[in-house]
């Protein structure tokens, strides 16, 4: 949109892409050397179950996923632990030095573009910010999608435990059927769950962990339904079938949410990006019109600070129709 010389919009352009390329072969640098390192590792614990002297170690290698390097460093910082069970929940367990990698990587190579192409700083600064909060929000894209997709199927699997149950089934290898009989990501979550009773975890800290893990109510109040059942028991197979039910209907009533908060959404999208429209049409209509906000340094701080209240309304649009039930 602005009357920039081909140089500047040159170097620009291939300083983003040399940071953003740099960036991404580092990211697969590390992956393939996280995933021999997996692999080793995965090989040393089969080979140590099978060493009569050594067995008893196979589910503990969870917290290697995290570098040691990182491991001080998530201690002290609760935002990292936090980050690496977003990581988990998105299925990307053990990528997080990659995922910080990108975000410093994006967040340079857009900052160090826009220096280039406008030489103000706080727009650099603003787009640095923008550029890191891309590989976040993937991942959180991501975790909210699978947790959709759990919510979504957990009525089956609970109704396919009651069957288990029923059939006289005893309540792991319930669990063990849902598993089996299941798609993702139902199946890996149950599976785990299954696999860390099996290798020695108890029961009742195998379901609290899967509670921890899928940070979705419904998950909750099956996990207590079932843990206060054990206690103090009852007819478990009734408890699941109206459970299931339960959670339907929550389900049909977010579906019914949705469509009535489709307006405001699509209004949000709108606002977001009705000022770019306009103003790449009058830019196309009177050029000189629009460059002074490019040129004029108080056009400059009026168009970051456009950008800034733009961005905080959509959010707050946002968090206004995210009705929770």
């Amino acid at each position: 949109m602005v009357n920039f010389s081909t140089t500047t919009w040159a170097a620009a352009l291939l300083i983003f892409l040399a940071v953003a390329l740099g960036t991404l072969s580092f990211a697969l640098i590390i992956e393939y050397f996280q995933e021999r390192r997996r692999q080793q590792d995965a090989l040393r614990q089969l080979r140590a179950f099978t060493d009569e002297d050594q067995a008893g170690g196979l589910l503990r290698g969870g917290d290697g996923e995290m570098p040691r390097w990182l491991r001080p460093i998530a201690a002290r910082i609760p935002a990292f632990q936090d980050l690496d069970l977003m990581m988990d929940q998105a299925d990307l367990k053990g990528h997080l030095p990659t995922f910080l990698l990108g975000t410093l990587g994006l967040s340079f190579a857009f900052g160090i573009g826009l220096l280039t192409l406008t030489r103000y700083w706080p727009a650099a600064l603003v787009a640095a910010v923008i550029g890191a909060s891309i590989p976040y929000m993937i991942v959180r894209y991501r975790r909210n999608k699978r947790m959709f997709k759990f919510e979504e199927m957990l009525p089956e699997a609970i109704d396919l435990l009651g069957r288990a149950i029923r059939a006289g089934h005893p309540l792991s290898a319930g669990l063990k059927m849902v598993a089996d009989e299941t798609t993702e990501p139902i199946q890996s979550e149950f599976r785990r769950t299954h696999e860390e009773n099996r290798f020695g975890l108890p029961f009742d800290d195998a379901l609290l962990a899967m509670a921890d893990r899928v940070s979705i109510v419904d998950v909750r109040i099956l996990v207590t339904a079932i843990l206060i059942q054990r206690e103090v028991g009852g007819n478990l197979a009734e408890v699941l079938d109206n459970l299931a039910n339960v959670i339907r209907i929550r389900f049909t009533i977010r579906r019914q949410l949705r469509v009535y908060t489709a307006q405001g959404r699509f209004s949000g999208y709108v606002l977001a990006v009705l000022p770019v429209a306009v103003g790449g049409a009058i830019y196309s209509l009177n050029p000189s019109y629009i460059r002074l906000l490019f040129t004029d340094p108080i056009g400059k701080l009026m168009l970051l600070t456009a950008v800034v209240f733009q961005i905080i309304g959509f959010l707050w649009i946002r968090k206004i129709v995210d009705i929770e039930i």
